[in-house]
This record gives C-alpha cells, sequence and structure tokens, in this order.
C-alpha cells in the first residue's frame, strides 16, 4: 500500500513460483490463486511529471487483425511467445509475400487516421480528476494483469490504445480509471485471444472492486464510443516488422533483440508523451535503442532498416530520447512491473542492460553502409 497527498494505491504481489503453479493445468482457466488489485485512488508519482503537448500531431491507431495466436501455442513456446512474430506478420516471408508492400502501405495509411487516434494533450483539455502519472500506474498494473492470464502482448498494446482513445473525449474521475483499464483489456482480449478472461476473472483482479454489471455497461459505453471499429495499427503491430528487419545483418543476438525490443516497446507505453508519436515511429526508434543497447559502438541504424521503416535517424532523434529515458528510469522509476518482467532469465534479463544516454550525433546521420 502506497500513500501519498491522501491517495492510496493498493497492490498484492503475486510470485513468479505461484504463477507458474497457477498455470500449470490447463483445466483451470485463471488461477486458483491469483493476484487481486484495488487501485482505488491512484497515487501522484513525483518524479514522473506528466508531459503536455500543447499542439500535437495527429496520435496511435487501429489495427487490422492480420494474426489470431492461441493463447495454447504461446503456452507451449512460453519463453519465446512475446517477442517472436507469427507467420502471418513476419512480412514478406511467406505466402503474403506479394501482397507485403500493400499490406505495410495500408497499415500506414491506416496509423494516421486522425479519428482512430488518441489526442496527444487529453490530459490538459479533457481529463480533470486524472493525469499522466495515474495512467502509467494503470498500465504497468495491466501488463502485469497480462502476465497473470497470459495473454498476448498485442493484446496489451490494443487495451492501452483503447484507453487513450476512449479518454481523449470522455472524462473519467480515478476512481473508474481500473474500470476502463479491465473493460478495455476484456474488449482486446476478445479481439486478440482465442482463450480470453471472462467478466469475472477482470472484477476478480480487481478484487470485486467492480460488479459485473458496471463492467459490461463500460463495456457497452466504449464499443457505442468506437462504433465498434476495434482494429487499429499499434507499437506492436509494427514491432514484429522492424524487429525482423533489424536482425538482417546478424550482428547482433537475435534473442536478445527481440526481448530487448519487447521490453523497450512495453516501456513506451508507461509515457504518455509517447502519444504524440506514430506507432511506426514508436516501433523504428525501439529498434533503435536496442541495436544501440546491445552494441554502442557500432550505428545503430542501417540503409535496410531505412528503407523497410522509412524513417531516418534524425526523425526518431527525439523518441530515442524519450525512451532512453524510460530505460534509464529517468521517467517512472517506480513503476516495477514491465521491469520486473523482462529481469527474468527466460527474457536473458534484458531489463539490466544499461545504455549509454549520449547518443553519438553521428548515429542519427545516414549510415554509410
Amino acid at each position: 500500500m502506497a500513500d501519498k497527498e491522501n491517495c492510496t494505491l493498493h497492490l498484492t504481489p503475486f510470485a513468479a513460483s505461484e504463477r507458474d503453479a497457477a498455470f500449470s493445468s490447463d483445466a483451470h482457466p485463471h488461477p486458483a490463486k491469483k493476484m487481486r488489485f484495488e487501485l482505488v485512488d491512484l497515487p501522484l508519482l513525483s518524479n514522473a511529471d506528466p508531459i503536455l503537448i500543447p499542439n500535437p500531431p495527429t496520435p496511435p491507431l487501429h489495427r487490422p487483425n492480420l494474426q489470431r495466436r492461441s493463447r495454447e501455442g504461446q503456452k507451449q513456446n512460453s519463453v519465446l511467445a512475446p517477442a517472436v512474430a507469427s507467420d502471418s506478420s513476419e512480412l514478406g516471408s511467406g505466402s503474403d509475400a506479394p501482397y507485403a508492400s500493400d499490406i505495410y502501405s495500408y497499415l500506414r495509411s491506416k496509423e494516421v487516421v486522425a479519428k482512430n487516434r488518441p489526442v496527444a494533450n487529453y490530459m490538459a483539455t479533457v481529463q480533470k480528476d486524472i493525469d499522466a502519472n495515474m495512467r502509467a500506474v494503470l498500465v504497468d498494473w495491466l501488463v502485469e494483469v497480462a502476465e497473470e492470464y497470459k495473454l498476448l502482448p498485442d493484446t496489451v498494446y490494443l487495451s492501452v490504445s483503447y484507453i487513450d482513445r476512449f479518454l481523449s473525449f470522455n472524462a473519467v474521475n480515478r476512481q473508474n480509471l481500473q474500470l476502463l483499464g479491465v473493460t478495455s483489456m476484456l474488449i482486446a482480449s476478445k479481439y486478440e485471444e482465442v482463450d480470453q478472461p471472462t467478466v469475472n476473472d477482470f472484477c476478480y483482479i480487481t478484487d470485486n472492486t467492480y460488479t459485473k454489471e458496471q463492467v459490461l455497461k463500460m463495456e457497452r459505453d466504449m464499443l457505442n464510443f468506437f462504433k465498434f471499429e476495434l482494429g487499429n495499427p499499434t507499437i506492436g503491430t509494427f514491432l514484429w516488422i522492424f524487429s525482423k528487419a533489424g536482425q538482417e545483418d546478424e550482428k547482433y543476438p537475435p534473442l536478445k533483440l527481440q526481448f530487448l525490443s519487447c521490453y523497450i516497446a512495453e516501456l513506451s507505453l508507461l509515457d504518455y508523451g509517447c502519444l504524440r508519436f506514430l506507432p511506426s515511429l514508436v516501433a523504428s526508434s525501439v529498434v533503435f535503442v536496442s541495436r544501440y543497447t546491445i552494441d554502442a559502438k557500432r550505428h545503430p541504424w542501417s540503409k535496410k532498416l531505412i528503407e523497410c521503416t522509412g524513417y531516418n535517424g534524425v526523425d526518431l532523434k527525439d523518441c530515442i530520447h524519450a525512451l532512453l529515458d524510460l530505460q534509464l528510469k529517468n521517467k517512472a522509476p517506480n513503476l516495477a512491473a514491465i521491469r520486473d518482467k523482462y529481469n527474468q532469465h527466460r527474457f536473458k534479463c534484458v531489463s539490466s542492460l544499461v545504455p549509454s544516454a549520449d547518443v553519438p550525433a553521428i548515429y542519427f546521420e545516414e549510415p554509410k553502409e
């Protein structure tokens, strides 16, 4: 329990050993012992000031579901699942090769559609009772919930996208922010998962702070607001494509690069300021920072990546610095769920890697090779 400025946060830790035991049998759709959280009043974290963007360019977006991967398949390969894309997402590598450029062009066109993107400064213009710090606490907790229920990374990205899109036009008080979070994950689970948690599971995970009826009402309100348009490109959509391109030169350990990319991408979800960047730009910056973290002496960007992503190093500069601030704990240092997740051996402890904060200026220039 944390108490700061009359705001409380109730969290019950869930040990890794308990988590593994809870999910050892497929006979139970949810763990016998589950973590339950009550985020009644979210705290103001003094060391994570909100970033307000007065005149935002158009924000993130909706993604067509190019793949539906089963949770059963993920459980069988739990070490690789968060980082390795399915065949359908590795554009140009299989039966989709003739359509790869068309699919990618479609995704890029969808991510710039204004109606599908959150407003980058909605905390200043719409919200009165919540702030960017409370949003970050919620996102960090949702990542932990996704771990408990073995949900796909795409479900997390889509959940956060729903939260930001809804908050861009609907004022929500802090008592209902967690309700919005679990409902967003419920909707995203129905969209992405084959075996999704039930409404009762999401009520239970909040320590029954909300009733089934409240969750269903919020679901109706959100679906009507979205006009049932639930698919949009997220950071994860582009990350699977770009991280594969980032391995083409075989100069970086594939698994380490993939896990590190997933880690930094999930960290980016904590930063409200990253809403001003397109998902494809954030995903490109994630690959840049991942390669830079692994080998700071080699130019992290290549002509292959420029061709694949459409971004030069200078285009990524602001986002790269934002990601490094998160990685170096200059932002959201007290939020530990994502960092703890990727500090496990199954993810090669990539969250313990510490890059240099001073990226050489030459790395933002076009590479010679």
